[in-house]
């Protein structure tokens, strides 16, 4: 897994460089002016915000680390990056190969857990990136208000799954996304809601899909992974304990190796224990709606989630999901994939996170858009109209000048003909001041 994030990585940077230089070219072009600023030079600077602490997590150690890393130090910044001490060793990695191949004055790398980010967030930054859970975001967000700083939070998602489906793909397509990691991703399906009759259909078709996966045992397969620590174990396991009378599929676990089976849970409530916070495990809850209605008042009344998965060949029930909710990213008939579209922007809104990256995006993230104009010291006879003592006459001057519309066209008054004339002729006088220089 990390050797292919990895790879992913450097195959993003080098089969995107044209495009990368391209649109840097284009965001370092000047910008349109209005007439009144036709000789002065306007652009947009990109520019390095300064400092910037990264928290990375520990369910994608390299990728989601050092992709926003990659971005920030693209954008001309210094990095202080927090890894997870829940991946020991590949934050141990990291911490040894960093300094080996960047820059230590730009680059360092602090392993640790809670205690260590409580402290690290007691310093001043110019920008904070965190990856995480919600609880752990509110604590970056109350850190980051005492000085102002801007922050980007990636914090978990729901599906609904409509009739006329073709239920094995469907079955495919969420156990996919479910079971990848573990469960352990934060765009992984939090639970499915359909009405009853598709739910035992489901159930049935999902059952397939378990053994085409991993066969009869999940446990000895080379593609099924295991929780990332004991506590995060005891966490599901206590959820699948709690909730064995819903138990359609799976409901094993083995805490030798934190096993915990592909599961699924049927006919669950909004109050049931497997309902009252983020799963991050393979424990897929179904809760049986009557309708799309049903399924998007739930959505609504929640929190936002980070990403929504719609199942349906409905267009009028994918149109009411699309413009009805509020998530992070919309995928219809798929799970997690637009992660993977460099192109598109991956964020939350709300309590799922703020901000977003991925792509020349990230590259974005760290940078300040700073507005420069430029002007020359001449001409300042037409300069006068904006200095005091305003007087009638130059407030109605001034009003023409910029009012946005003169009878749909301005060549139609011939004030603003006379005005365009004069900017003009300033405008060829300045050239020929500049070039007699």
């Amino acid at each position: 897994m990390e050797k292919t994030t990895v790879r992913g990585v450097l195959k993003l940077l080098d089969e995107n460089k044209e495009e990368i230089m391209k649109s840097l070219k284009q965001d370092l072009h000047k910008v349109q002016k209005p007439l009144v600023n036709l000789m002065d030079k306007a652009l947009i600077q990109k520019q390095p915000y300064g400092v910037v602490l990264i928290i990375g997590t520990w369910n994608f150690p390299i990728m989601l680390t050092l992709m926003p890393m990659f971005g920030a130090l693209a954008a001309g910044n210094c990095v202080l990056l927090k890894t997870s001490r829940i991946s020991w060793s590949t934050s141990k990695l990291l911490e040894h190969i960093v300094p080996k191949y960047l820059d230590n004055d730009c680059v360092k790398v602090v392993n640790g857990g809670t205690g260590e980010t409580t402290d690290l967030l007691k310093e001043r930054y110019d920008y904070i990136f965190y990856t995480g859970n919600t609880s752990i975001g509110k604590m970056v967000m109350t850190a980051a208000s005492q000085y102002l700083t801007p922050v980007t939070l990636e914090l978990g998602g729901k599906i609904y799954v409509d009739k006329n489906c073709d239920l094995r793909a469907v079955a495919n397509r969420i156990l996919w996304g479910k079971t990848i990691n573990a469960g352990q991703t934060c765009i992984a399906p939090d639970y499915v809601m359909c009405t009853k009759d598709i739910q035992e259909k489901l159930i049935e078709a999902m059952k397939i899909t378990i053994n085409d996966f991993y066969q009869d045992d999940p446990s000895s397969s080379d593609s099924y992974g295991r929780l990332g620590n004991e506590r995060h174990f005891q966490r599901v396991k206590q959820i699948i304990d709690s909730s064995k009378d819903n138990i359609a599929i799976g409901g094993i676990t083995n805490e030798k190796d934190n096993y915990v089976s592909p599961t699924v849970l049927k006919d669950v409530k909004f109050t049931d224990p497997a309902m009252l916070e983020e799963m991050f495990g393979p424990v897929l809850p179904i809760i049986p709606v009557n309708n799309e209605d049903e399924a998007i008042k739930h959505i609504v009344n929640g929190e936002k989630p980070l990403a929504m998965y719609i199942f349906s060949n409905d267009k009028k029930v994918k149109d009411k999901f699309r413009n009805s909710t509020s998530s992070g990213g919309l995928v219809i008939n798929d799970t997690m994939l637009h992660a993977g579209v460099m192109t598109l922007p991956f964020g939350g809104v709300g309590n799922s996170g703020v901000g977003a990256y991925h792509g020349k995006l990230t590259f974005d993230t760290f940078c300040h858009n700073r507005a420069c104009l430029e002007r020359e010291l001449i001409l300042e006879g037409l300069q006068s109209i904006r200095y005091p003592p305003y007087t009638q006459k130059k407030i109605q001057i001034i009003q023409r000048v910029t009012q946005k519309k003169l009878n749909h066209s301005p060549f139609k008054s011939p004030f603003s003909v006379l005005v365009i004339g004069m900017i003009v002729a300033a405008f060829l006088l300045q050239m020929f001041a500049l070039y007699i220089e």
